[in-house]
């Protein structure tokens, strides 16, 4: 009788301090230590998923600048500088991925994963044309109100409705997020919104071109915050870029419900690159 056989791949989740900000990590595999492990049995490849610099603390860490700054951080002292990386970026994760090849060179990062990606037009978009006046002029409106109605409320009253709206969108539990009625979260997401509708604006071609080779474009034949003449435009500029159009109608919000086919897609994206390791 035919079996799949899954290998139970362990997971687990770290707070470092990075940049003078405490930072969730969550590690697949069985390495903890990746610095300090010099056996034969540590990886040769790290896949670095970035989701929607030195150690030193910096200014505006909440803002597109800081976020970039951030990420180049963890990989200069997180990651032995001989570890090959494979950089997977959704939506503004993205914009985050090519702004780190731009200004870290250095970093031998053989494949970078662009999944809807929002690097350029994000305020013209359809959804940020919505966005943009909610997140740039009206949500300080909103910070007071958020900090006075949330801030009060018992863990256990946060929990039970956040597992009600997740019901009520049959998303899985395993999304269940505390974070989501943070007021602190809530207000720094809103703020790294604002920048993201002001500087992503103009496509970085010359790092596209650039690192062309290495770089594989992923967008959805209806997101609305990258819309499908954004991926015509790629085309056309970048003909013989790896650049591609969902066709399973997959939404631009993926790890909702699509998370299992993405993973399997971006899996098979990587055979070839994998068994070159």
């Amino acid at each position: 009788m035919d079996s799949e056989i899954k290998e139970e791949i362990p997971v687990h989740e770290e707070f470092i301090l990075c940049c003078g900000v405490e930072t969730q990590v969550l590690k697949c595999g069985p390495w903890t230590d990746l610095i300090n492990n010099q056996s034969g049995t540590r990886p040769k490849l790290l896949i670095f998923i970035i989701p929607d610099p030195n150690a030193e603390e910096i200014k505006d860490i909440y803002g597109v600048r800081g976020q970039v700054e951030h990420k180049l951080a963890f990989l200069r002292t997180q990651v032995p500088k001989e570890m090959k990386l494979v950089v997977i970026g959704h939506s503004i994760g993205s914009y985050f991925s090519l702004e780190i090849l731009k200004h870290a060179p250095e970093l031998p990062v053989i494949r970078s994963i662009l999944l809807f990606p929002t690097i350029e037009r994000m305020s013209e978009s359809p959804k940020g044309r919505f966005a943009t006046p909610l997140l740039c002029w009206l949500r300080y409106a909103l910070y007071v109100p958020c900090y006075l109605l949330l801030k009060p409320w018992p863990e256990k009253i946060k929990f039970l409705a956040i597992r009600m709206v997740l019901q009520m969108m049959d998303i899985p539990r395993e999304f269940l997020c505390m974070n989501m009625l943070e007021p602190f979260c809530l207000v720094n997401a809103a703020y790294l919104g604002s920048q993201e509708m002001r500087e992503v604006v103009k496509r970085d071609d010359e790092t596209i071109k650039e690192h062309l080779p290495k770089l594989i474009f992923y967008y959805g034949a209806t997101d609305s915050w990258c819309p499908k003449e954004y991926y015509d435009d790629m085309k056309k500029d970048f003909p013989e870029g790896d650049i591609r159009l969902c066709e399973k109608k997959i939404p631009h919000a993926f790890v909702i419900s699509f998370f299992q086919e993405m993973a399997d897609m971006v899996a098979d994206w990587l055979k070839d690159d994998l068994s070159k390791m």
